[in-house]
C-alpha cells in the first residue's frame, strides 16, 4: 500500500519573506516619489521658504484629511472624474468610429483627414472661449472641450493601427469567404486593438488634464475649481492639496487603464511580457 506523502506547508519564515519582498518591490517602484516627498517636507521645515510659498507635506496631508472628513474631497473628485470619464467615453466611441471610417472609406478620409491634420497639433484649449460663448460654463461646456481636445489621439491611433494590419491576414480571411463586415470585426479590429488601446491610454490622462483646466477657468465644483478658489483666497495649502489629489487620481486612472489593457489583450503576445503596472 502506497504511503501518502505529507503536503509541505509554507512556514512563517517563507510567508514573511514573501511579504518583505513585496514591500521591497513597492518601495523600489516608488523610491523617487518618496525622495521627492521627503525633500518637500524637509525643505518646508527648514525655513528656506515661507509656509505660504511651500507648505509642509504634513500640513497638506492634514488639509486633505480635513476635506475628506467634510466630504469636499469626495464631491470634487467625483465631479472631476464624471466630466473626465464622460468625455473619455465620447472620445473612445467617436474616435474609433471616425478612425475606422477614415481607414475604410475614401470619402470619409477625404473629409476628416484635413481636420485631423490641422487640429491634432494645435492647442485645442484655444476653443475654450468659443465653447463658453456657445454652451456656457456648466458640465456640457466642460465635457465638450474635453472631447475637442482628447479625441485626436484616438483617431490617429485607430487610423495608424488599421493601416498597419498585415495584408496577409485580410487576404487569408477573404479567401476563406469572409465578408467585409466579418473581416473588419474578426480580423482588422482585433489585430489593430493593441495600438487603438494605446491611443485610448494617451487620451485618458489628457481628459483629466483638460477637465481640471476647464474647471479652473470656468469655475464651479471639482478639483480644478477647488484649487483656483484656494488660490484666489491665497490659501497655498489648499492649492498644494489639490496638486496632490490630482496626482493621485491621475495615477490611479493610468494604472486602472493598464489593468484593463491586460484584460482586453489577454490573448495577445504582449500579455505574456512582464508588466510594471
Amino acid at each position: 500500500m502506497a504511503r501518502l506523502e505529507p503536503v509541505p506547508v509554507e512556514g512563517a519564515p517563507e510567508i514573511a519573506g514573501r511579504i518583505a519582498a513585496a514591500f521591497t518591490n513597492v518601495f523600489m517602484r516608488f523610491f523617487s516619489v518618496v525622495v521627492v516627498l521627503i525633500v518637500w517636507e524637509l525643505l518646508a521645515r527648514s525655513g528656506t521658504l515661507t509656509p505660504y510659498q511651500l507648505p509642509a507635506l504634513s500640513t497638506v496631508l492634514g488639509r486633505i484629511w480635513a476635506d475628506a472628513i467634510s466630504g469636499d474631497l469626495w464631491l470634487n473628485t467625483a465631479l472631476t472624474l464624471y466630466r473626465a470619464l464622460v468625455g473619455f467615453a465620447i472620445c473612445a466611441l467617436l474616435g474609433v468610429l471616425i478612425g475606422v471610417a477614415m481607414s475604410r472609406n475614401a470619402v470619409a478620409n477625404w473629409f476628416f483627414d484635413p481636420i485631423v491634420s490641422v487640429g491634432f497639433p494645435m492647442p485645442k484649449i484655444a476653443f475654450l472661449p468659443v465653447v463658453i460663448l456657445w454652451l456656457g460654463v456648466y458640465d456640457l461646456a466642460k465635457i465638450s472641450i474635453i472631447v475637442i481636445d482628447a479625441i485626436f489621439p484616438v483617431i490617429a491611433a485607430t487610423v495608424i493601427a488599421i493601416q498597419g494590419v498585415p495584408h496577409e491576414l485580410v487576404w487569408s480571411a477573404r479567401n476563406m469567404g469572409a465578408s467585409d463586415r466579418d473581416v473588419l470585426r474578426q480580423v482588422i479590429l482585433p489585430a489593430a486593438s493593441p495600438q487603438i488601446i494605446t491611443g485610448l491610454q494617451v487620451s485618458l490622462p489628457l481628459c483629466l488634464i483638460v477637465a481640471v483646466v476647464a474647471e479652473m477657468l470656468m469655475g464651479g465644483y471639482g478639483l480644478g475649481g477647488a484649487m483656483i478658489t484656494a488660490a484666489r483666497f491665497a490659501n497655498s495649502t489648499g492649492v498644494f492639496a489639490g496638486i496632490v489629489e490630482i496626482a493621485v487620481v491621475g495615477y490611479v486612472l493610468i494604472k486602472l487603464m493598464a489593468v484593463l489593457r491586460r484584460r482586453l489583450l489577454i490573448w495577445h503576445q504582449e500579455a505574456q511580457a512582464p508588466s510594471t503596472a
